[in-house]
């Protein structure tokens, strides 16, 4: 599966990097790029510092194409940052280590300190249909040191259980990355697809930082519960798919994506659902021309505009494509044009749920983890 993709990585000892600017770029682009600037925002209490945007590097390494070169994936990696960009999403399940060795490429030639790195664990393979998710303390551990290495830094900024073990009780789990944190091996903790519950005992343990959920105009459902709780505990949001899976940036079908892509099997891009969807897009449209800006800086900026306390967390392999999300920034809307984005896009109105029950089975609403058999010291 995709998301353990075992490949065959280039070394690049003695690739030179530096701050470039690629060939070719739209002169509007260009212009958006010079005058937008990517701020800085706290995730939750305990003092984690990101950029408003963040980089989801998952696609770097063939979760959705054809991943890249060590080379190629740590050139948009370093782009982004002298971009603006200094907070990049990556997880151990990413092409089976190749993503945070990637990422670990790229931090050779970028200042460390200015660099806000979150990583996540706990998938540990696949078997009859469904993830093996793995959330036993030294399970944690292991995956922790094994990240560090990968990464070739002494710390992890955030770091996270890639999805909840619902047999192993969170508190477990919690007091072992709590050790981390006292070790310094990781600075904060997070949690994914949690749920109600699940996030407030963890969070009773040691403070959560930042919760990371998919949220985009047409995945909407953590808006009752989870961002409610996520706003009395004082924890961060960061959203993941702010793009839909790269259906606001245009994709409305599985044509061109390779055999076995995880979006190909998406139930959003196929069939009924599919052409369905399509007629929701052409409202976006409209309403990005309304704006000035694309369909995909017009859905970003949407969730951008959520709060201070979200940061949404786009991927790409193309550095027009970054330059495009960051320019999203620049997109200014008002809570009436907030409602008319989100009037375009009705819940009820979408074709298709959101992902493939492979992962939807083990999202947040199927999240809740037994208690401790004894109280914890």
């Amino acid at each position: 599966m995709d998301h353990l993709l075992s490949v065959e990585l280039r070394n690049l000892d003695g690739v030179s990097y530096s701050k470039r600017q690629p060939r070719g770029r739209d002169s509007m682009e260009q212009k958006a790029q010079q005058r937008t600037r990517v701020p800085k925002v706290k995730l939750g209490t305990q003092g984690l510092e990101v950029s408003k945007l963040g980089f989801g590097c998952s696609g770097l390494s063939g979760i959705f194409n054809d991943p890249l070169s060590y080379e190629e994936g740590a050139a948009i990696v370093i782009d982004a940052f002298h971009n603006g960009v200094t907070f990049f999403d990556t997880s151990d399940a990413y092409g089976n280590g190749h993503n945070e060795n990637l990422i670990g490429q790229a931090l050779k030639h970028l200042p460390r300190e200015k660099v806000q790195i979150a990583s996540k664990f706990g998938i540990a393979g696949f078997e009859d249909g469904r993830l093996l998710i793995n959330g036993l303390p030294e399970y944690a551990r292991k995956c922790c040191e094994g990240s560090l290495q990968r990464l070739g830094v002494d710390y992890i900024d955030l770091y996270f259980p890639h999805r909840v073990d619902t047999t192993v009780p969170i508190e477990h789990t919690m007091h072992e990355l709590k050790k981390l944190v006292e070790e310094g091996k990781i600075k904060y903790i997070g949690l994914c697809e949690a749920s109600p519950d699940t996030i407030r005992r963890a969070h009773a343990v040691h403070p959560i930082s930042a919760v990371q959920m998919e949220w985009s105009l047409w995945t909407r459902d953590i808006e009752d519960e989870i961002i409610p709780l996520c706003r009395e505990l004082g924890i961060g949001v960061i959203a993941y798919s702010p793009l839909g899976h790269g259906f606001f940036a245009g994709r409305a079908g599985t044509e061109g994506l390779p055999e076995g892509s995880i979006v190909a099997l998406n139930p959003r891009f196929n069939g009924e659902n599919a052409d369905k969807n399509k007629k929701l897009f052409v409202r976006v449209t409209k309403l990005a021309e309304k704006h000035g800006c694309t369909p995909p800086q017009l859905a970003l900026a949407w969730v951008l505009h959520q709060g201070e306390d979200v940061v949404p967390i786009p991927g790409t392999t193309k550095v027009k494509h970054l330059d495009a999300n960051i320019a999203s920034l620049d997109v200014k809307l008002s809570e009436e044009e907030l409602k008319e984005v989100s009037d375009a896009m009705p819940v009820d109105e979408i074709g298709g749920e959101r992902d493939i029950e492979l992962f939807t089975s083990c999202s947040w609403k199927f999240a809740n983890t037994p208690l401790p058999a004894t109280p914890l010291e």
